[in-house]
């Protein structure tokens, strides 16, 4: 039974999908007498947790209850006060948790009190699962910079554009269905200006009440174009141009005339270093990005190690030609021992295209 409820309590925590970054999502179910009488999630950021809102929707007295809560409950005061001290308040008997928070603030501290007021506690139940809905939150409150997730679409024989530069649509609709939600759970979007200039994009998210992600435009050399629609929409959408110290700033005052925030970064190879840009963005609380290229960005990403998942739409053409476009291009490597690997890789179909992902084995 306590695998059956947490299920319920995980597919509750996804609620708070893409509204509560970057804080953790969370589950909690109350079950009394082997019956469900109250649930909550966490809903928005700086809201209540989840717990607070399952206590606060219970329509009968909850003491001597069962909690169910997909993760470890919170022992500090953040924006509100410790989930833990709540729980003893409402006498709940049992708590029964999917995962220990990965937070060094509370790991353990959370358990250690429930136990010490007497409340039988049992923790990692359908851990792994548990873990995977909260694993942009598990590396950020760790490591303080972004989760950062590479996206592309391809060809059967691995081309993104035909030889003309042709590229609107590789992969069907329900596919690009399928991104645009992504982009409603990240905080951020990033691409390489090569992809502002060749495809002049948006990069919103067209989910139905879904928010837009902050836009971030690799740009070493400042080239991103005054009328682009990036620059044109960043007073309305948060858009971000990062580049290197040394660019000359008559360009970036244009660009911040329009609204764009513009980030100066150290240099490597001449280039944004990306590492130096992980760090800025996450002391921004930005703690996932969505990665779409282009494929020398992507290279670049692969190389100094910021990917932690890949995503693959596999469409069932093939497209051919010797200067059509791969997904990952820049120098590449020299030898097959030094490829990029992955890990705990899954299959599925998306209506007609192949959905691969994976992560980076570091």
């Amino acid at each position: 039974m306590d695998k059956k409820y947490m299920k319920l309590a995980i597919e509750l925590a996804k609620k708070g999908e893409g509204n509560v970054n970057p804080n953790p999502l969370v589950g909690a179910i109350i079950v009394k007498d082997n019956k469900v009488i109250s649930t909550g999630y966490h809903e928005h950021y700086g809201g209540n947790h989840a717990e607070v809102n399952a206590f606060n929707n219970a329509k009968e007295d909850v003491s001597g209850a069962t909690l169910y809560v997909t993760l470890e409950p919170c022992s500090h005061y953040g924006k509100t006060p410790p989930c833990a001290q709540r729980i003893i308040k409402e006498k709940i008997k049992k708590v029964v948790i999917g995962c220990i928070d990965f937070n060094p603030i509370v790991s353990g501290n959370g358990v250690r009190i429930l136990k010490e007021a007497g409340i039988e506690v049992i923790t990692n139940v359908l851990e792994e699962e548990c873990k995977k809905i909260n694993e942009i939150f598990n590396k950020y409150i760790v490591k303080k910079k972004p989760f950062i997730v590479m996206k592309w679409a391809m060809s059967l024989d691995g081309k993104i554009a035909t030889y003309t530069g042709e590229s609107k649509w590789i992969s069907g609709e329900a596919s690009r269905q399928q991104v645009h939600k992504l982009r409603n759970k990240v905080t951020a979007i990033m691409v390489g200006v090569d992809t502002v200039i060749k495809d002049n994009p948006l990069l919103t998210c067209r989910v139905e009440n879904g928010k837009n992600p902050i836009r971030i435009i690799v740009d070493s050399n400042l080239r991103t174009p005054i009328g682009c629609n990036i620059v044109a929409t960043s007073k309305e959408i948060k858009t971000i141009i990062t580049t290197k110290k040394s660019v000359n700033k008559n360009k970036a005052i244009l660009l911040q005339e329009k609204g764009v925030e513009i980030i100066y970064t150290k240099e490597k190879e001449n280039k944004v270093d990306l590492n130096d840009l992980m760090c800025i963005l996450g002391e921004m609380k930005i703690d996932s990005i969505l990665l779409e290229g282009g494929a020398t960005l992507n290279f670049s990403a692969l190389q100094c190690g910021i990917v932690d998942k890949v995503q693959v739409y596999i469409s069932p053409k093939v497209i051919g030609g010797e200067q059509s476009k791969t997904p990952i291009e820049g120098k590449g490597i020299k030898f097959l021992k030094d490829a990029f690997k992955l890990k705990d890789m899954t299959f599925s179909y998306v209506d007609e295209d192949i959905f691969i992902e994976g992560y980076i084995s570091n």
